[in-house]
């Protein structure tokens, strides 16, 4: 008996999701907990699990449709073998024996076709897809059946070289924008249309933090079970100054100002489907550990597409590190609605005149943007010049100074 395969039930800031990859088709056989469908939405990418062994017996809803939250998107067999492999095949042996008495050319077209239908359903789609005819491919399966592999061989296979190929030919791929990278324009467009936006600069000098982590990072690791990296000490940093400074860690609800009683710090993190920011709750009541392990965690679950929206919803403020990349300066644009965003950037060696003299040191430049409507000029190179101070005499964060 046939049982319904729905989509998750969405939370209420997401209003539906589109179907992005079915991993399994038709007659296929599944295992239990087996993803079977990948669901995208603003935010996240759902995964659909198989509820049992047994196979799909048929998709409602094909890659690309809308769904909304709790629709049903297939229909499951639980426990059944799918016996369509075996019907397709005894229609391909008559197909077969019919085309025997047609002529030479209508057989072999008779032929190919019943060579299709002898197929698997997700191998009929990678022949039809891939534009190859299943009698160029050597099956591997049982009874020289074809498997996907086979299709994807032959495929990877080098082509013969053409006879001629066309000068200054300029080659163009046009591909649908996934849901999350619109959603991400949006709200980044958003916030330069919406918001008065400002930056502003300044530098820190990331010896003393560099030295300090030398000599404890060892210490560290063996103690906490986790790196320590930069990131634990601006967040730290970030989170001192934002007690300083109640308007940074604010935000703006229509004509309102909601000043935010706790401190809940996104972290921007690059994945393959876009720019995420998962959220460190709290981050007062956290130790240097807890935030290393915390990011460590969120970059693995990005990484591997596992973020929830849970990970992402809220936030206070954001920090974001473009230095990862070789950035030396740029200006990020608000996480709205917050109202300030901390930009870090690549470690340069650079002159600077200390005491009068001439040192190398290892430099990086930090930028704020901030929502004028909210922050004053004021506040906002308060807030970063503490930052600065903090990061240069980290005994401050530690003594509470």
């Amino acid at each position: 008996m046939a049982t319904e395969i729905k989509a998750p039930v969405f939370p209420e800031s997401v209003a539906d999701g589109t179907i992005a990859t079915w991993h399994k088709q038709p007659g296929e056989a599944v295992s239990r907990d087996e993803v079977i469908c990948d669901i995208e939405t603003d935010k996240v990418v759902l995964e659909v699990v198989a509820p049992a062994d047994g196979t799909i017996a048929s998709i409602i809803k094909n890659e690309g449709d809308t769904v909304l939250s709790n629709e049903v998107i297939a229909q499951f067999e639980e426990g059944a073998v799918s016996g369509a492999t075996q019907t397709q095949a005894v229609q391909s042996e008559e197909k077969v024996e019919a085309a025997t008495a047609q002529t030479q050319a209508g057989a072999s077209a008779v032929v190919e076709r019943a060579q299709v239908a002898d197929q698997a359903p997700a191998v009929r789609k990678a022949l039809t897809e891939s534009g190859i005819a299943a009698s160029d491919v050597a099956g591997s399966g049982r009874g020289g059946r074809i498997t996907k592999e086979d299709v994807a061989n032959h495929q990877a296979k080098p082509a013969a070289a053409p006879l001629s190929v066309a000068v200054g030919e300029r080659i163009e791929k046009r591909v649908p924008m996934t849901r999350l990278r619109k959603r991400v324009a949006e709200r980044l467009l958003a916030a330069t249309q919406e918001t008065a936006m400002l930056t502003t600069f300044n530098e820190v000098n990331m010896k003393p933090i560099m030295e300090m982590r030398a000599q404890y990072k060892d210490a560290f690791e063996k103690r906490h079970g986790a790196r320590l990296g930069f990131m634990s000490f601006f967040v730290k940093a970030a989170t001192e100054a934002l007690k300083r400074y109640p308007a940074v860690n604010a935000s703006i609800d229509g004509e309102d100002i909601v000043y935010h009683g706790f401190y809940d710090i996104g972290v921007a993190v690059s994945s393959e489907r876009g720019l995420v920011v998962p959220v460190l709750r709290d981050t007062d009541r956290m130790n240097y550990a807890e935030v290393e392990n915390g990011i460590r965690a969120y970059a693995a679950k990005a990484r591997d597409g596992k973020l929830g929206i849970e990970d992402m919803t809220g936030g206070t403020f954001t920090i974001t590190n473009g230095g990862t990349f070789g950035s030396l300066l740029s200006t990020p644009i608000l996480n709205t609605p917050q109202t300030a965003i901390l930009g870090m950037h690549k470690i340069q060696d650079r002159p600077m005149a200390v005491n009068g003299q001439v040192e190398i040191l290892p430099m990086m430049y930090l930028a704020l943007s901030y929502d004028h409507r909210l922050i004053d000029g004021k506040e906002a190179v308060g807030f970063l010049v503490t930052i600065k101070e903090l990061l240069e005499e980290p005994a401050r964060l530690i003594l509470d100074l």
